[in-house]
């Protein structure tokens, strides 16, 4: 039997850099301090799965530069205990992103370079060999090659996906937040080809083509599930789960359908809520591959996500999963 999951696609380091204010064009502004740390889906997936200390095999997949970055990721896979055979060196710079954040009012402007990221393509994934049971794929929409478009397929994505179901694997995609039709014209064609897809609930309203919230911002749980029903109509083969701050739904092919809420932080406890997606992301992957039931799933997953709030970094407040089992037990 199979066992193990390969999380493929975005590497890239995040140097963000701690500015008094942002200056006029022309100016200049002093660095009042610098955090850097690695993210991406590939990076963050694993990142949370190694420490929830599961057992349970991780591969890396994707490219990065021949420059002090990538070998810094390959470090980190290597401390983390993530096997990195997958991942190739290429002649770009490792992706990175430029974050400045504007200490007068605590907004962030980014500043990324596609780099490496952008010669993903499917000769690399043919590359990766593990017999994994899940192959994860993300982001899509930032990775350039998988998102060109196929004249059989209509992306090159929805034909690696379509190779890698062929191969054996369960396949699972994540998808950056993004506005346009290029949006729907990108993953619409991949839906045949994916297992399971973990979305939040603006990228399940991009591709359903409704806003899953009212004019007053709150979620609209009817619509939620109205989008689970249309990406698995349109082609999700096992089951689709949509998250958001207030929750997480599940739908399975079967029709088993389940609703878990958040659980509740203050908003003054919260330090930040940058990869609380890809936590959640994790624990289901976590829960498919064990093949748990679709509640206790949802709730893993949204207990990973709160635990994640805690953290100023993507990855760094991700929990064991004995110390989920025992938050739950509380709950």
């Amino acid at each position: 039997m199979r066992r193990g999951i390969i999380s493929a696609g975005n590497w890239l380091s995040d140097t963000i850099k701690f500015i008094s204010h942002y200056p006029a064009v022309g100016n200049l502004v002093t660095i009042e301090k610098i955090d850097q740390g690695f993210g991406g889906c590939a990076h963050n997936v694993l990142a949370d799965l190694a420490r929830m200390q599961t057992g349970i095999p991780l591969y890396a997949g994707g490219c990065v530069g021949k420059d002090a970055l990538g070998d810094e990721i390959f470090s980190t896979c290597e401390k983390l205990g993530i096997n990195a055979e997958g991942i190739c060196r290429v002649d770009a710079a490792t992706s990175y992103t430029d974050v400045m954040a504007d200490m007068s009012n605590g907004t962030r402007t980014f500043f990324h370079h596609r780099g490496a990221n952008a010669e993903f393509g499917p000769e690399h994934v043919e590359k990766i060999t593990a017999e994994a049971k899940i192959f994860h794929l993300g982001y899509l929409l930032l990775l350039d090659r998988m998102d060109a478009k196929d004249e059989e397929y209509g992306v090159v994505a929805a034909r690696v996906l379509d190779g890698l179901q062929k191969r054996g694997y369960k396949t699972s995609v994540d998808v950056v937040s993004e506005e346009g039709n290029r949006f729907r014209e990108v993953i619409l064609p991949c839906l045949p080809y994916m297992d399971y897809f973990i979305v939040n609930e603006v990228e399940a309203g991009a591709c359903f083509g409704r806003n899953l919230r009212d004019a007053e911002g709150n979620i609209l749980l009817d619509e939620v599930k109205a989008a689970a029903r249309f990406l698995m109509e349109s082609g999700v083969g096992e089951a689709v789960a949509i998250h958001f701050p207030e929750g997480g739904y599940g739908l399975r092919k079967s029709g088993e359908e389940c609703y878990e809420p958040s659980f509740r932080v203050e908003p003054k406890d919260i330090v930040s809520s940058v990869g609380a997606g890809d936590a959640f992301c994790a624990a289901m992957l976590y829960a498919l591959h064990e093949e748990l039931p679709l509640s206790k799933s949802l709730r893993v997953a949204n207990a990973a996500a709160r635990f994640n709030l805690f953290s100023a970094t993507s990855t760094d407040g991700a929990p064991t999963i004995a110390e989920i089992e025992e938050f739950l037990s509380k709950q």
